[in-house]
């Protein structure tokens, strides 16, 4: 078998946000949110996944958006890179769709809780090993909860998750390893086929029951990725490079700078030398003259 990636924005759309995908959702949403907690018993998918509508480039910063038990909202989005201003575009996202829930003329309480669900192949927090965090609103010094929790954000950091098959336990565990490592695999693990909802993924991700279509919008997105991370990487090279010649140029003026002042210092030095040892040559010559002409004197008085 060879399976496609879920990092796509085609293939996480495909997997998870279909109308045929809702208990592979309950499943996913449970194992990140809620530790594997069966908290989630149904779900909505809004906007559901069409082959139709995904094209190249990424047209949509949500990849998945559903509702949930007790009226809660989730949007989820799977991002491999890490693109200038990402940390606050979750943030708005968030915002906005809570924000939006209300129509002309409707009052706060119809406001719901929202959750952000984002999925990260790169690091968000490099000083926390932890592959999941959980954010909400929290007053400072006390660190108590905002008396109505409406929004909270979950990272999950792909590139912090080093288990291997053998040593999965865990509902989360194993969906991260699937979001990480599906691309490497050539079947379905055996420890992953006792989760009925992570077999039917593997099964979505299967590249042989992609239609035509959908396999040009894979590739396409593959292609688009690519080239988006080439820009990047060149943008770095770039200015890894911009900055090493300013570095450089700096260091010679410093250096130049230094070299004018010791030599500055040097010479004050050395003249300083030259005019001690030119003086006590002159006291010598000194005082050598006023002791023949006093020793002439004291003759002359003699006489």
């Amino acid at each position: 078998m060879k399976f496609i990636s879920p990092k796509t924005d085609f293939a996480f759309k495909k997997i998870f946000g279909s109308t045929d995908s809702q208990d592979i959702l309950i499943s996913f949403l449970n194992a990140l949110i809620y530790a594997g907690e069966p908290i989630i018993q149904d779900l909505q998918i809004i906007d559901p996944y069409s082959a139709g509508i995904v094209s190249g480039q990424k047209d949509s910063y949500l990849d998945v958006k559903a509702r949930i038990t007790d009226n809660k909202t989730v949007i989820i989005e799977m991002q491999v890179l890490n693109v200038e201003a990402f940390e606050k575009r979750v943030i708005y996202n968030l915002a906005k769709t809570y924000a939006n829930q209300l129509k002309i003329r409707e009052g706060y309480p119809r406001l719901q809780p929202v959750i952000a669900l984002t999925i990260t192949d790169f690091k968000m927090f490099k000083e926390q090993p932890d592959v999941i965090s959980h954010f909400v609103f929290k007053e400072k010094e006390k660190l108590f909860d905002y008396p109505h929790l409406q929004l909270e954000m979950f990272f999950v950091e792909l590139p912090k998750f080093n288990k291997e098959l053998d040593q999965l336990t865990t509902l989360t565990e194993k969906w991260i390893y699937f979001m990480k490592n599906t691309p490497d695999l050539e079947a379905i693990p055996a420890t992953m086929e006792t989760v009925p909802e992570l077999e039917k993924a593997f099964r979505i991700a299967n590249q042989a029951n992609l239609s035509l279509e959908e396999l040009q919008n894979m590739e396409a997105q593959e292609m688009a990725l690519e080239e988006e991370r080439g820009v990047i990487t060149r943008g770095i090279r770039d200015g890894l490079e911009l900055a090493k010649s300013q570095l450089m140029q700096e260091g010679i003026e410093a250096g130049r700078q230094e070299g004018i002042e010791a030599g500055r210092q040097e010479g004050i030095e050395a003249g300083r030398q030259e005019g001690i040892e030119a003086g006590r040559q002159e006291g010598i010559e000194a005082g050598r003259q006023e002791g023949i002409e006093a020793g002439r004197l004291k003759q002359v008085r003699q006489l």
